[in-house]
């Protein structure tokens, strides 16, 4: 009976042993593995996400800046919606909407003067000119909407006639232009319009005078005769009138951010200017 009980204790002692030894193993493994995790910059957590914000929690933008239509300011601060295109769109650039404007009067009254100080360098468009209608082209990026201005310019002389019709044919704006210091060319002024509605009657009309650094030299009584005298005629052609100059930059940009204005309902802010001796604006 004794060396059944000293059998079981001994076989009950080897257990034992084979047990803690496995449990020693298991443990110096755990160890072995955790150590390895942490070597590897991996944390043994649970893991947390956050929900990004809905769209309907971002903040509202901020209010746009009143538009500013100084001669200075830049078009980039209009906010322009943009209707289909009103004369058609370029054939490699289908986001480009391309509007048509043309520009009427005599000749030698700065019309071609007056379209270089806006569209600016005109080198790469000198194979535009020729016989027919001078063009050039003006692109705006008005807030991610680009505009182009395609501008024609009748040259005024005995073939314009033949030019006036493909001139005037889909424009969104008919600017008749005259020398302030040349009273025929203001008396043309009902011709070139009578001309131009033969062929356009929705666009805008728009009554420039010209070379408004040459005005201010005439005496007083006789600048006040030839602005009453074109006043006269913006009423009746239901024209909005500017006196500018292209050797001074005055009121060229601010004609075609007027122009921007009409087309794309955008506010008008400019003061009207009836003072003589002074760039007039009237509306």
């Amino acid at each position: 009976m004794s060396q059944f009980c000293r059998e079981v204790s001994h076989s009950t002692t080897l257990r034992w042993r084979f047990k803690h030894r496995v449990s020693v193993l298991r443990r110096s493994l755990l160890r072995f593995l955790h150590s390895i995790m942490i070597c590897s910059g991996r944390k043994h957590t649970n893991s947390t996400y956050r929900m990004l914000q809905s769209h309907a929690a971002l903040p509202s933008p901020p209010p746009q800046p009143p538009i500013d239509f100084s001669d200075e300011a830049s078009l980039e601060a209009l906010p322009v919606a943009l209707p289909p295109p009103l004369f058609n769109t370029h054939d490699l650039d289908s986001d480009l909407v391309s509007l048509k404007i043309t520009l009427l009067g005599d000749c030698q009254i700065g019309k071609t003067s007056f379209l270089v100080k806006y569209v600016g360098d005109v080198k790469d468009q000198q194979g535009r000119q020729g016989k027919g209608p001078n063009q050039m082209d003006k692109i705006l990026d008005v807030r991610g909407a680009r505009i182009s201005y395609c501008i024609w310019e009748v040259q005024g002389d005995g073939k314009s006639e033949e030019q006036i019709p493909i001139a005037c044919k889909d424009s969104v704006a008919i600017l008749i232009m005259f020398d302030l210091t040349s009273r025929c060319t203001l008396n043309s002024v009902p011709g070139w319009y009578k001309e131009a509605r033969k062929w356009n009657q929705t666009a805008i009309p728009v009554l420039i005078g010209t070379k408004f650094d040459d005005f201010i030299q005439l005496p007083i009584d006789l600048q006040w005769t030839i602005a009453s005298q074109a006043r006269a005629y913006a009423k009746a052609l239901n024209a909005t009138l500017f006196f500018s100059s292209a050797t001074y930059n005055i009121n060229v940009n601010k004609i075609f951010k007027f122009i921007t204005a009409k087309l794309f309902d955008l506010p008008w802010t400019v003061e009207r200017n009836l003072t003589v001796g002074e760039p007039i604006i009237d509306f």
